[in-house]
């Protein structure tokens, strides 16, 4: 039996038990129905159904945010050892069911065996890295003034919504649910309509784990109904969201009734700036997984090349080959390097980019191609011949799409990353110091990597400026959105308060 069909074998042993009760909400402990009836999910590799998921909205997230709001004081009391201890204990929950959440990830969301089996176990280790935090996270600072000892510290903020998306959902999920549970906040989940199976697996694995009923509770839905109710909810003091940004603004706006405090992590188009000084080998192998992995599908992808025109035919001739070597086929197939794409609305979108290009007057130097009918599969594409103005040097395609820009000048290259709505990442790629240091200061980006691909380190600031996006993840900076500070001033002596209507 081939490694493919293995996978199979045991991707339907996992399904079994989705395809005859569905996927139901997870509130207060219990499995419920959703208001709404159900809607069907769908694999992007065959377009067959994998099973009926519970439609939730208003009344669903209602209940959802009541049962988070009641169990919160005793979530935020619990000595922070008990949570840190629930909190390993759900990282190996994850690690125990690691083959699991990626077979079922992969026929969610079409994306490859060989990026999804690493996705998982990024999951369980962003449950460590914020256990390790717990007794730390309300820690402040001695300040001392003249007449008083003012110190501070910080407490969880209270029940908050996560509204994750379908491209990497258990990962994803994990690197948001896990820092507010540190905090010590309870948690309403929204997770993408598009791919809400592993959603359900991590709820199980945590209270599994020991995670009281309530902390985490799952509603599936739509964002018009579930999405926006959740935003709206008076009982949600935060939202963390991950997705587009037309939608992070949508949800500033439902949130400003009750005055909810947003993260952000929004869109990107992202450059990549090779200059001809550059070690090119490596820079090809960063330009290609950048775009290429996960199928184009992430936020962080380097979906511009801008490179240094005394460079451009080389690299791009080799760029050439290597995108037409690329493997496409089944996720499950070891051996695959992109799947499908995640869903018949993506594909149509990533596919109206290959005649906009032509009409922008852009070359398709590989890809551009649907391949079969069974599934959502594209060939990887490369855009060459195209100048920053073009929609497809403009808009985030969020697909296997790179688009090829040519510059003479350290300036040029500047002012074509700049101009852009986004801001996310940068990657630049040139063994000069000091053009390093100059060019990373002045780039318009929250996140840049120099002479490397996107390597995250955990304990680092994660997101964007501009359209990409409002606050960051990780490390202290997560604690800083999910927790409020507080100062409380302690006299030291008898200083003079003045008297008023003292006779």
């Amino acid at each position: 039996m081939s490694k493919l069909d293995e996978n199979i074998f045991k991707l339907n042993k996992f399904l079994d038990r989705f395809r005859v009760s569905g996927i139901q909400n997870h509130i207060a402990g219990r499995d419920v129905p959703g208001s709404q009836g159900t809607f069907q999910s769908t694999s992007p590799v065959d377009k067959s159904v994998i099973c009926d998921v519970a439609h939730g909205a208003e009344v669903d997230i209602d209940t959802a945010a009541k049962a988070a709001h009641d169990v919160f004081t005793e979530w935020r009391d619990m000595p922070a050892i008990e949570r840190r201890n629930i909190m390993i204990r759900i990282a190996e929950g994850i690690e125990a069911r690691a083959e699991e959440i990626t077979l079922c990830e992969c026929w969610d969301t079409g994306q490859a065996y060989k990026f999804m089996s690493k996705a998982a176990l990024r999951g369980a280790e962003n449950f460590r890295y914020f256990a390790d935090q717990v007794v730390q996270a309300r820690d402040g600072q001695h300040l001392k003034s003249p007449t008083l000892m003012n110190i501070t510290t910080r407490v969880p903020i209270g029940p908050v919504g996560v509204i994750t998306p379908w491209n990497t959902p258990f990962m994803l999920s994990t690197w948001k649910i896990a820092p507010a549970l540190a905090a010590g906040c309870t948690v309403v989940h929204k997770p993408a309509e598009a791919s809400p199976l592993t959603a359900r697996l991590l709820v199980e694995i945590a209270e599994e784990a020991g995670l009281p009923p309530s902390v985490l509770n799952t509603v599936n839905g739509f964002g018009e109904g579930a999405g926006k109710a959740l935003c709206e909810h008076p009982r949600i003091k935060a939202i963390a969201f991950v997705g587009e940004s037309r939608t992070g603004s949508l949800i500033t706006k439902q949130g400003a009734d009750t005055l909810k405090r947003n993260h952000l992590e929004l869109g990107g188009k992202n450059p990549v700036i090779v200059f001809d000084d550059a070690d090119l080998d490596r820079a090809l192998d960063a330009v290609i997984f950048m775009i290429y992995s996960i199928n184009g599908e992430r936020c962080t992808s380097s979906s511009r090349l801008l490179i240094q025109d005394t460079i451009r035919e080389e690299f791009e001739t080799c760029l050439v080959k290597r995108v037409n070597n690329i493997r496409v086929g089944h996720p499950l197939d070891p051996a695959t390097e992109i799947g499908p794409l995640v869903s018949e609305e993506y594909f149509n979108k990533v596919t109206s980019y290959f005649d906009i290009a032509k009409e922008d007057g852009a070359t398709i130097a590989a890809g551009g191609q649907v391949i079969g009918d069974e599934g959502y599969f594209v060939r990887p594409t490369l855009f060459t011949g195209a100048n920053n103005g073009m929609r497809i040097a403009q808009e985030e395609i969020f697909g296997p799409v790179l688009t090829s820009i040519p510059f003479s000048t350290e300036e040029e290259a500047l002012q074509i990353a700049n101009d852009t709505l986004y801001g996310l990442t940068g990657y630049v790629w040139t063994n000069d110091l000091t053009r390093a240091l100059r060019f990373t200061d002045k780039l318009e980006a929250g996140m840049i990597w120099v002479n490397s691909e996107n390597v995250r380190h955990l304990p680092t600031p994660f997101g964007g400026v501009k359209a990409s996006g409002i606050g960051r993840d990780g490390g202290d900076w997560s604690f800083e959105f999910y927790m409020e500070q507080k100062h409380i001033g302690f006299a030291t002596g008898q200083h003079k308060i003045t008297k008023l209507g003292a006779l």
